[in-house]
């Protein structure tokens, strides 16, 4: 059976599967709000947000966690600025961490009715910030809010006088946000609708289909966009799907190609760093019988992979400054995530497992 006919039929047997409605959300585990105050190594400290609680948590690469700050129910995605603030999309709102105090400064409330949102909740499925991006000058801040059941918002966040400013319609689950290089341009990653929605600084939004595979199966379907990076050389940007195809699309034109890819496995998050070297995180088989285990595609401007075989489910990547090593979260999305970090020498490709809250999700080196 090929994998489109695979999926195809897991999809029509179990519409609870990876990228669908699942089971009841999970209780978080005792949340830990220590303000510690350990020196860091030479290598600097991690941000991560603990997924499974509602703290994010620093990090120590050569020893683990030194310090937990609450920011709201089930923290996502992150983005930090050149100022040390860390932006936080929580369940209720966008949380302001200030990174060098390691405190919170405040929490803001989306602009979307909590009617529509939901309680703030736990698990995959949870009404409320997902993916977050700030404008190069930092003036912005932009969150993809989630609606249980409907299309999501894209929040626009003025980051000096705290409070949204605009929203604006999207695709369902947005994942990912992400900012083109001038900041006129805003990405948002609808995983349930397989698009993009391009967001200009002025005029009207715009949709574009990401669906290699097709858009068969719909809610169902495990072949579905998640993150994307925006390509530095020419602003295109850049989607993965399963570890066979990376998309790479014309945000002006809405046009597509399609190259291919190595690694074989359900892929979740990416990162790009500043010569185009493309990162991404490899999840799992989705089918076992064809499909490889988890790992990180490091993939080069001019195409070449290497793939770094990774012990069990992991779901976003962030590099070091020096570009020497990559740290993968291990909350992942779904269930099989684990409370640590992989850290990956690049250039030996050897692995070692860091404690790191719980159920680390986002990730940002200090």
């Amino acid at each position: 059976m090929n994998r489109r006919a695979f999926l195809g039929a897991l999809a029509t047997v179990t519409a609870a599967s990876a990228c669908t409605p699942s089971a009841a959300p999970q209780k978080p585990r005792a949340e830990r709000r220590t303000t510690g105050s350990a020196a860091p190594s030479s290598a600097g400290l991690l941000l991560v947000t603990d997924f499974g609680a509602d703290t994010v948590t620093f990090v120590d690469p050569a020893s683990g966690p030194v310090a937990s700050v609450r920011a709201g129910t089930a923290p996502y995605g992150l983005a930090l600025g050149d100022d040390g603030r860390a932006w936080v999309a929580a369940a209720e709102g966008v949380t302001v961490i200030d990174t060098r105090a390691r405190r919170r400064l405040e929490l803001i409330p989306y602009r979307t009715s909590p009617t529509r949102l939901g309680p703030p909740a736990y698990g995959e499925y949870r009404g409320g910030g997902m993916g977050i991006a700030l404008a190069p000058d930092g003036r912005y801040a932009y969150v993809g809010v989630n609606v249980p059941g409907g299309n999501g918002v894209l929040e626009v966040v003025d980051t000096a006088a705290r409070k949204v400013v605009r929203t604006v319609p999207v695709g369902r689950r947005p994942f990912d946000v992400d900012v083109s290089r001038d900041g006129s341009e805003v990405y948002v990653t609808g995983h349930d609708s397989f698009d993009v929605t391009v967001v200009p600084a002025r005029g009207r939004p715009r949709r574009i289909e990401v669906a290699p595979y097709g858009t068969e199966g719909g809610l169902g379907s495990w072949l579905k966009p998640h993150y994307a990076a925006v390509r530095p050389s020419d602003g295109r940007l850049l989607l993965p799907f399963e570890g066979e195809k990376l998309v790479v699309v014309d945000p002006r034109t809405g046009r597509s190609r399609v190259e291919a890819m190595t690694a074989n496995t359900h892929q979740h998050g990416v990162a790009v760093t500043p010569d185009g070297t493309l990162f991404v995180v490899g999840t799992g088989p989705i089918d076992p019988a064809s499909d490889r285990g988890p790992s990180l595609t490091v993939r080069t401007p001019d195409g070449r992979e290497r793939v770094h075989p990774l012990d069990g489910p992991h779901e976003d990547v962030a590099v070091s400054r020096d570009g020497r090593t990559a740290y993968v979260t291990g909350g992942f999305t779904r269930d099989g995530y684990w409370d640590g970090i992989t850290v990956v020498d690049l250039a030996t490709g050897r692995t070692r497992r860091l404690p790191a809250g719980h159920r680390p999700l986002g990730i940002a080196v200090l």
